[in-house]
């Protein structure tokens, strides 16, 4: 090997160390830098081509830089429930603009809030995408249907009574009719011995009464109307809406509704004028053989309790993400409702990943094509809530690294300057 070759090593060693410094300065300034990966050093020798494949004298150094994707950082604990981490392998897909959901990017910084027009962004301005959910909660069927996530702009919304309970008392000793037909109640032509109204919301969060009506008509046999109590133009057909049967046992317990079980199903006949929905409604009288809801005993007639669900209409709260990605919006009312799932992208090989601004990655033909699945399955992580990931840079090994670089780069320096010394006393020799 020639002295000029010796001097080609030393400024190989010196651009190696030099890139190994840059290195290890990127994984010291992104020491807090969520979701950052550390960039990694491997050295590997070249030969000079010139001297021969076989001749290790002339073995040079080149610095390879790359980052090891698969480690993650440790969860740190965050305040917004827009803060997410990824438990395990994937990434979250984003756009770089609010304008395109084309050009997917990836990236494991899941520090979101809300721009201007609600939508998901996190710290780096990368937008991100999901599924949007239909109003039963599923997503499109191609899992590439993806959208920008947007929790500004869910509007309210009301919930329909659908299953309503009662707890009450008969009075077993009320005096029977026996001619009792049915409708008398709501007619008007019988007196009920006993009566209760229960407000029932319908489909846009109106509350509507119902009256359940109630007439004694044998030995533990009684007879039911439910009528609605407002207005009648709101009905396509007249009251009652629902008439039937009580028998109780003995004991003073339920023995059955209608002759079976201990409910009936109510379905309130909404005129077009109304602009309702049609609605059914279960109404849950006990259970069959029990005293824990409709009962006959010799006391009053008297209400112990009732429960109706739905609610009135009501506006967003807030949200929050389960472990699968889905994104629940909460009402005032009380109501939640499931409007978007995050997807996590994962890759044959995400080392072959290529790194971008802003701390994100694009495909390359060594990652391998994307699979898109939800959360906790296909291999994906799950997501956590409240929670981001942080750089998986050790401090400590960083500045051991820094003093081994520099060690090297003086150590290349000293070759080039000895290489030199040994040229110019060649130089020196007369001729």
């Amino acid at each position: 090997m020639s002295l000029y070759g010796a001097l080609d090593i030393g400024v190989a060693g010196l651009s190696a160390a030099s890139a190994a410094l840059s290195a290890t300065s990127s994984n010291i300034a992104n020491v807090n830098t969520i979701g950052y990966k550390e960039a990694t050093t491997n050295f590997a020798t070249y030969l000079e081509g010139t001297l021969g494949a076989n001749n290790n004298a002339s073995a040079g150094v080149q610095a390879i830089i790359g980052q090891d994707v698969t480690a993650q950082g440790l969860a740190q604990a965050a305040s917004s429930p827009t803060d997410l981490s990824i438990s395990g392998n994937g990434f979250f897909i984003v756009s770089p603009n609010a304008s395109t959901t084309s050009g997917e990017e990836f990236s494991q910084v899941g520090s979101f809030s809300t721009d201007s027009n609600g939508n998901l962004k996190n710290a780096n301005g990368q937008y991100l995408l999901g599924w949007k959910l239909d109003s039963a909660g599923n997503p499109p069927s191609s899992n590439t249907d993806l959208s920008l996530i947007n929790v500004s702009g869910i509007t309210g919304s009301a919930q329909a009574t659908a299953n309503v309970s009662l707890q009450a008392n008969l009075q077993a000793n009320s005096t029977v009719d026996a001619g009792y037909v049915t409708g008398d109640m709501t007619a008007g032509n019988v007196s009920p011995d006993f009566q209760t109204t229960m407000n029932v919301y319908d489909s846009q969060g109106g509350v509507q009464p119902v009256t359940l009506s109630f007439v004694q008509t044998g030995a533990n046999t009684w007879a039911y109307e439910a009528g609605y109590a407002g207005n009648s133009a709101n009905l396509s057909s007249a009251n009652p809406i629902n008439e039937g049967t009580l028998s109780f046992n003995s004991d003073g317990s339920l023995a059955n509704v209608n002759g079976a079980g201990g409910s009936f199903a109510m379905t309130i006949p909404w005129s077009a004028t109304s602009g309702l929905l049609p609605q059914t409604v279960n109404v849950n009288l006990g259970t069959v053989g029990s005293t824990n809801g409709l009962t006959q005993f010799a006391a009053a007639s008297e209400v112990s309790g009732q429960t109706v669900d739905g609610s009135s209409f009501g506006s967003v709260t807030g949200v929050s993400v389960g472990s699968d990605g889905t994104v629940t919006a909460k009402f005032t009312n009380g109501i939640s409702q499931n409007v978007y799932r995050i997807p996590v992208a994962t890759f044959p090989n995400v080392n072959g990943l290529i790194q971008i601004n802003g701390n994100a990655y694009t495909t390359s033909n060594a990652s391998g094509v994307v699979n898109i699945n939800t959360a906790g399955t296909g291999g994906a992580g799950t997501i956590a809530s409240n929670s981001l990931e942080g750089s998986t840079v050790d401090l400590s090994t960083e500045f051991t690294h820094l003093i081994t670089a520099q060690n090297a780069y003086s150590a290349a320096a000293r070759i080039v300057t000895t290489a030199n010394q040994m040229l110019q006393s060649l130089e020196q020799i007369p001729a």
